[in-house]
Formats: structure tokens, sequence, C-alpha cells
């Protein structure tokens, strides 16, 4: 048997060999060919020269542009609540919004206006009072004449010897006491006007507590002075207040302000670019609107809601008092009027509190550049196309960065290919095969312009 097996494995092997020799006689020799160079694809974009405004983004949450405390003045028990006095809720300017018991103050106006009506009838007695005393005076004194009068003849009298020294003493007597009559008359006299003035302080004093309580009695009635909406409430009907109790919250709806945090070397980039007419030196409030309109600052305030994009028109407002030294960034305060008003269901959400939000500054456009992305750049070159669409390499000066995108004002040509895509290795004299990229012009255009695709209208 096992020589049978042997048997078996002679005709593959002979085959085989079979096989061999006949390709072995068959084959062909091939003649050697020159390798062909095969261009490289690359994407490029064209050097144009095109307006450049520059624009710096930072982002910031909503707050509103007033804020309102509904603070008790006085106290006493709250008597009424507007119904629609509730978180959330929008309430007009003007309307009451929380009753406080008025009794107490009512009272206390009555009191004053009856201390002062008793004030008035003193004042009212010592006129009176002034005019008697005078008229008492005018008598007295002409008794004090006869007086005078009969103590000069009883002294005659006396010399003579026709009239007792008793009798005169008498006169004498009666002629002092008359005196003391007429002085006590004056000394009244001058003592009505200090009357008279303490009287009419004292009706000034329950005047002002009548206007004091007049006062109180309108703090009864909180009115909410803009229209505005309702943030917290504190205040229930039967529970009693006291001065100094907050009792309700309430945020403006006609303004927002956002304080974004942006760089504060792209922000100092964007006035040094912007600066061309040269602006004023320190800031005040006068400085600094001079500032804004030099430099044609305007800003946006945009919303990334899903998909879309909502903007609004802001208004630069101020800078923040303080740089944040962690993220070395400059607070800038946009200011957008209408954050309600402006609203529009499933189209256009309300600028509420909180809501976090992307602001654009942009200045006045600094002039017409060559514009490339700041990926491109290599060490302060470009890999451009030349005319055999072969790779060079290009020293350029670069000059205001803007985001993703860098000007180039020395090194390239209207018309030039710069190229965009990522060559390893990037060997000159390479054979390519340029693309335009005309998505990446577009955006590249768009963020020359200050114009952030994709973004809705403004309002």
């Amino acid at each position: 048997m096992a020589f049978l097996k042997k048997l078996l494995i002679l005709p593959p092997i002979l085959i085989g060999v079979a096989v061999f020799m006949y390709m072995k006689s068959k084959r062909v020799e091939l003649a050697p060919q020159a390798a062909s160079e095969v261009a490289q694809i690359v994407r490029v974009i064209e050097a144009k020269k095109m307006p450049v405004v520059p624009v710096v983004r930072g982002f910031g949450a909503v707050t509103p542009g007033k804020s309102w405390v509904a603070t008790s003045r006085v106290s006493g028990e709250i008597i009424e609540v507007y119904p629609g006095l509730k978180k959330g809720s929008i309430v007009d300017a003007g309307t009451v919004i929380i009753k406080i018991s008025p009794v107490d103050y009512d009272l206390a106006i009555a009191q004053a206006k009856a201390n002062i009506r008793s004030t008035e009838a003193r004042i009212a007695e010592l006129g009176v009072n002034v005019e008697n005393t005078k008229a008492l005076l005018e008598l007295e004194k002409q008794t004090l004449d006869i007086s005078n009068k009969e103590l000069s003849r009883q002294k005659k009298l006396v010399k003579q010897g026709t009239v007792s020294r008793a009798s005169y003493d008498k006169v004498i007597r009666d002629t002092v006491n008359q005196r003391k009559k007429v002085l006590d008359l004056q000394n009244k006299l001058r003592l009505i006007p200090t009357q008279l003035s303490v009287q009419q302080e004292q009706k000034a004093v329950f005047e002002s507590q009548l206007e004091a309580a007049k006062l109180n009695l309108d703090r009864t009635q909180i009115k909410i002075p803009f229209t505005a909406r309702i943030s917290s409430v504190n205040a229930e009907i039967a529970q009693f207040a006291q001065p100094g109790q907050t009792l309700a919250k309430a945020d403006g709806v006609e303004k927002a302000e956002i304080e974004a945090q942006i760089p504060i070397d792209r922000f100092f980039s964007l006035i040094a670019a912007a600066a061309g007419n040269g602006v004023p030196k320190g800031l005040n409030s006068k400085s600094l609107d001079k500032m804004i309109e030099t430099l044609g600052l305007k800003v946006s305030v945009v919303l990334q809601a899903g998909k879309a994009k909502i903007k609004w028109k802001a208004r630069f407002a101020r800078i923040s008092d303080s740089i944040d030294p962690k993220t070395r960034t400059i607070g800038i305060i946009a200011v957008v009027d209408g954050a309600y008003t402006k609203a529009q269901p499933g189209k256009r959400p309300p600028l509420s509190k909180g809501l976090f939000v992307e602001v654009e500054v942009s200045a006045r456009a600094v002039g017409t550049h060559f514009v490339v992305p700041r990926l491109a750049l290599r060490a302060g070159q470009l890999l451009v196309v030349d005319k055999d669409n072969r790779l060079a390499f290009r020293d350029v000066v670069t000059g205001f960065e803007q985001g993703d995108i860098v000007t180039v004002t020395k090194g390239l040509n209207e018309g030039d290919k710069v190229i965009v895509s990522d060559i390893s290795p990037a060997i000159a004299g390479m054979l390519l095969e340029p693309q335009i990229d005309v998505v990446l012009e577009k955006r590249i255009k768009a963020d020359a312009s200050g114009v952030d695709a994709g973004k809705g209208d403004e309002q």
C-alpha cells in the first residue's frame, strides 16, 4: 500500500514541471520604461484685494437694562395684591401692585389737620390780644398822664402847706402803680411777637407732619414705575409689611444689556486697525462717544437657537470697569433696544435675563487688502502655484489678523493661486493640479467683510 501511495504523488509533480518549462519557453522580455510625473491635486484660492472690516466677538449673558425692587416704605397690613403679580408676568407701568392698609395714615392726617387748626386759633387769639393790649395801654397811658399832673399839683400844694404829707404820698403811690401798669402792658406787647413766632413754628411742624402723613398714605400704594417683568414676589394679603421689607422684584423689558468678554489683544487690535483718523485721548462720556463715532463701531447680538441663528442690532454702551486677570478679557457692554417688543413667537424670542448670546463688535473698513487663511502661513511664507503649475515658496509680510484670516501687505499679486491644502512633504517645483476652493473663498470674503455667514437678519 505504501508503494501505491508514492506512485500517486508523481503525476502532480510531473505536471507542475511541464507547466514551468512551457512558461519559461514562452517568456517575453519587457523593455524598461521611464517613470511618468504625477501631479498632486491641491486646493487653492485666488489672491484678490477686498475690503476688510475689523471684527471681534465675545460671549456674555443677557441682563435687564433696568431693575426695580418693590420695598415697603411704611408698615401695615397688606390688603390687596395685583392679580397679575406673578413671577414671569409682564406688568404695565403705573400699575398698583400692592396696597397697604391706610387707616393709620388717615388718622395721622386727621390729627395733623386738627393740630394745625388749633395752632391757627392760638395765632388768631394772639392777634386779638395785640389789639386789646394796645387799646388798654392807650387808656393806661392817659390815666398815667392824669396821675402825673395830679402829682405835680399835689407837690405844689405840699410846698404851700395846703395839703398834708400823707395825701401827697398817696398820690405818689398811685402814680407809681399806674406807671407799673403801663410798663406791664408794654412788656406784654413785646412778648406777643415771640409767642406768635412760636405758634407759627408749631404750625409749620404740624404742616410737615401733615405732608409726611400724606406721603406715607401715598406709599401705602406701591406702583411699578416702568413696564417690567416680575422676577420674584414676596407679598400676600393679610401679611404685615415692615419698612424696608422687599415685597417684589422686577426687570425692565425695554432694554437688555450684555457684557461680552473679549480678549484684550483682539479688542486693542480692532481699535488700532480702525484708528486711522485718530481717537481722543482719555476716557469720559464725551470721548467715548467720539471714539465710537470715529471708529464707526457697530454691535450685533447673536443667539444660537438650534440650527437657527438670530441677530439683533445693538449699541456700544461702554467698557467694563475691570479686566479679568484669569482669562485676560475685557468686558464690552452692548445695549439692545426693544428686548421684548421685537419678540416674535416662534421666530424671535425675547432677550430674557440669563440668555447666553454672542456679541459682534465691528469697526469701519480699513481699506482693501489681500486676505488668506491663517493656516496657509508657514513661518512667514505662503505656498503658491507658479505659472507652470509647480509649487513655489513665497515670502510675505502680514498685517491685520482677525479670527481665521490674516491680511497680506507684501508678497502677493492679484490672481496668485495660494495653496490652502496641507501638503506633506512640500517640495519646491513639484507638479500640482490646482482646484479653486469656491466655498473657502466665500467664507474668507464674508470674514473679511465682518459678515458671519449663516446668521439671520438683524432687527
